[in-house]
């Protein structure tokens, strides 16, 4: 029980930063495009790096503790965020943008969050299921080396003892909470966000 609830508070803690830097590169992205230009191709290299090449460099950095699992599960998902946001945005129809400046939103943070994350949801909650996916598979990778409780040192445990039966547990409790995560989290905060924005029936003719 100790080693799940370390996981998700490392998890917890790292998809937290992933979603605010990766939804902060996306919008600057698609908003600039000097910056998509010069540096979006960054992202996309950065994405096709697995997450766990980072972790020596965390190590030297850092030491081996939960500082270095929650940089290299934050790096996991980011670059997944930073595409899907990016994405969202650019795919906003120009008439929304006009008809909020029509109304007074202007440019700033208000058009950002009352107009902008609204239109691109579709494509950013996509981007949060993948990079909570992606999150989960950096955690693991990070908590089988660096020292600590958690569900990835369960996994290593049982390696060094041969317990097929505890490694065959753990990857069911990740298997789980991931599922419970995406159902009961995910798909409702989808469901609920479309409804109030007028996006379900959208969806549903799709």
């Amino acid at each position: 029980m100790e080693a799940t609830l370390q996981s998700i508070r490392r998890l917890l803690t790292a998809f937290v930063l992933a979603i605010s830097i990766g939804v902060t590169l996306g919008f600057l992205f698609a908003r600039y495009r000097f910056l998509d230009d010069t540096l979006g191709f960054l992202v996309v290299a950065l994405q096709t790096v697995p997450s766990i090449a980072w972790l020596p460099f965390a190590i030297i950095w850092f030491g081996m503790n939960d500082f270095s699992v929650v940089f290299i599960t934050t790096l996991g998902a980011t670059w997944t965020m930073a595409m899907s946001s990016r994405t969202g945005i650019m795919n906003i129809p120009p008439l929304y943008l006009k008809a909020a400046r029509t109304m007074g939103t202007g440019n700033g943070f208000k058009m950002f969050y009352q107009v902008m994350v609204p239109a691109a949801f579709p494509h950013m909650i996509t981007g949060v299921r993948v990079a909570w996916a992606f999150a989960w598979r950096a955690l693991v990778s990070g908590e089988l080396i660096a020292k600590g409780v958690g569900l990835g040192q369960l996994l290593q445990d049982g390696r060094s003892l041969s317990d097929t039966a505890l490694m065959l547990c753990v990857v069911i409790i990740i298997a789980v909470l991931g599922t419970l995560s995406d159902h009961f989290c995910f798909k409702r905060l989808e469901d609920t966000i479309l409804v109030r924005y007028g996006l379900a029936e959208n969806k549903n003719k799709k």
